[in-house]
């Protein structure tokens, strides 16, 4: 928002600090306030790089810089005490060099030196000399190491140079006016997730079982501007989806064309002494035909290209996060809350006791009316106890779905081969049989009754000769399940301690002649 005052006639008003990402053909204008009559004309952008100084940036650079100058002026004392001490170091050098002096001459006057106080007072003041050097040395390397160290932190504060986007906008005013124009514009780098909390109570005798589902979102940008004390709204279209359905190629079939010839090695032209000329001709002819051969381009059959699956929903919601939202532009995530339900769900065990002899516990839910579920990470927590993550799929309005979980201790599972023998069939032994039964029984250890879904195979026929017959006293309720060949499922209602066995097996009969493998 931008609030002019214009005098009467034509202005360019110019607004030169849009992110850098602004797309360009999604600038719009508009005029709102107004006290008189603006015509808005041309909107122009382009893209320009700026100096961004951090606030209280100034201040800090001022202070860095006097600390660096005293940081500096210390050094330079460091160095002048240094070089002081090195003097007078170089002084008593030259006193330890008298006793080379020559004597005095004769007829001179002159007082024997104390050599042993002069070697005396050379020893104490040479050691004290040294100190000060060390001293001296050891402070201009930590004066060495602030300054480096402040000058570091004064480079961080030197102000950067980004890109932004610069928009000028054509207006004409028919009398003086004042008027607030809103800019809008569309950004890249800015998205969010859906995340979920799924708490169940699994109930009691007397209480059913409650699920609250807790939706929220995860907000990531970086348009190269803070969001600040802004109103957000999220919407669950994808613009980068893309807007139309892409186009298939043409898919043709033809006959499989047989592989080119592999190459037949020529034999070397032989090489006679007497006619070499002969020779050298041959060669070069056998050595274009070869040559030739080569250079023949084959033919090349074009890849058939494949398409992703574009999973997309042919509805939109919009969710209004309540109150002001800051979002850095760091890309760091800021997590809201949208909404929160409370679902009666239905509660269903399902087990595979051939894989694990373990109950797994679902909660059936039936997604409210006008929203959907997006797709996104969900935690859950079963009576109060946080149990692990899992994640939900686009799931519609009014549609069905069955989240797990974990393992329900009070349903207890056991898996039991009953049965597993070969044998033959025929007079004179025409097919072989293979015989497999089983044994699997489950047991509801809650105080009121649950559903119970038992999940197991049998082998699925890849031969016209290999025959694949389901046996057993219990048959399933379903074969084939979830469109998968072979995949078995039992289901029932158990009340409070009741236990259901299930027996059932499978019979292959194939000829005799030949041997048959199972794989998964």
């Amino acid at each position: 928002a931008a609030k002019v005052k214009l005098g009467k006639g034509e202005h360019v008003i110019v607004i030169g600090d849009l992110p850098g990402q602004a797309v360009a053909s999604s600038i719009r204008v508009e005029g709102r306030q107004v006290t008189g009559n603006i015509s808005i004309g041309s909107v122009d952008s382009r893209r320009l790089m700026v100096t961004k100084a951090e606030a209280g940036g100034d201040a800090e650079r001022k202070r860095l810089e006097d600390a660096i100058e005293a940081a500096k002026d210390n050094r330079a004392a460091i160095v002048a005490e240094i070089e002081t001490a090195q003097t007078k170091k170089q002084l008593i050098s030259n006193l330890a060099n008298l006793p080379n002096q020559p004597a005095p001459t004769q007829g001179g006057v002159g007082v024997a030196p104390d050599w042993s106080g002069l070697l005396s007072l050379i020893s104490s003041e040479m050691a004290g000399v040294q100190r000060e050097v060390l001293d001296g040395q050891k402070r201009l390397r930590e004066s060495d190491l602030e300054i480096k160290d402040l000058q570091k932190q004064l480079a961080a504060t030197t102000p950067k140079r980004i890109q932004r986007t610069e928009v000028k906008i054509f207006a004409e005013a028919d009398t003086p006016l004042e008027a607030t124009l809103m800019i809008s514009y569309q950004v890249s780098s800015a998205s969010w997730v859906a995340l979920y909390d799924a708490r169940l109570t699994t109930g009691s005798k007397t209480q059913v079982p409650e699920l609250n589902l807790t939706r929220r979102a995860s907000i990531t940008q970086r348009t190269g501007e803070d969001w600040k004390g802004v109103a957000l709204t999220l919407s669950t279209t994808r613009p980068h989806a893309g807007a139309s359905a892409p186009a298939l190629p043409v898919l043709t079939v033809d006959f499989e064309r047989p592989p080119p010839p592999r190459p037949v090695a020529m034999q070397a032209p032989e090489f006679d002494v007497q006619d070499e000329m002969a020779g050298q001709a041959r060669s070069n002819r056998a050595g274009k035909r070869r040559y030739a051969a080569k250079a023949k381009p084959r033919r090349r059959v074009a890849a058939v290209e494949r398409f992703a699956v574009v999973a997309d929903a042919p509805f939109q919601a919009l969710f209004a996060v309540p109150g002001a939202v800051d979002v850095p532009a760091t890309g760091a995530a800021k997590k809201v809350k949208l909404a929160e339900d409370v679902l009666k769900p239905k509660l269903n065990i399902r087990t595979v006791p051939a894989r694990q002899a373990k109950a797994y516990l679902y909660a059936e839910l039936t997604v409210p009316k006008g929203v959907p579920l997006l797709p996104g990470q969900v935690s859950l927590f079963r009576d109060g106890t946080f149990v692990g993550n899992s994640r939900l799929p686009l799931v519609a309005p009014q549609e069905k779905h069955k989240v797990g979980f974990g393992v329900d201790d009070l349903v207890t599972v056991r898996h039991a081969v009953e049965g597993d023998k070969r044998g033959e069939t025929g007079l004179i032994s025409t097919a072989r049989t293979d015989d497999r039964n089983y044994k699997m029984s489950i047991k509801n250890l809650h105080e009121r009754a649950i559903d119970i879904t038992v999940i197991d195979r049998m082998p699925v026929s890849k031969n016209d000769d290999i025959k694949v017959n389901l046996i057993g006293p219990t048959a399933p309720t379903e074969q084939g399940v979830k469109d998968k060949r072979g995949i078995l499922a039992w289901e029932s209602t158990l009340g409070p301690d009741e236990e259901k066995v299930i027996k059932f097996g499978y019979q292959v009969v194939w000829p005799a002649e030949k041997a048959i493998q199972y794989s998964p």
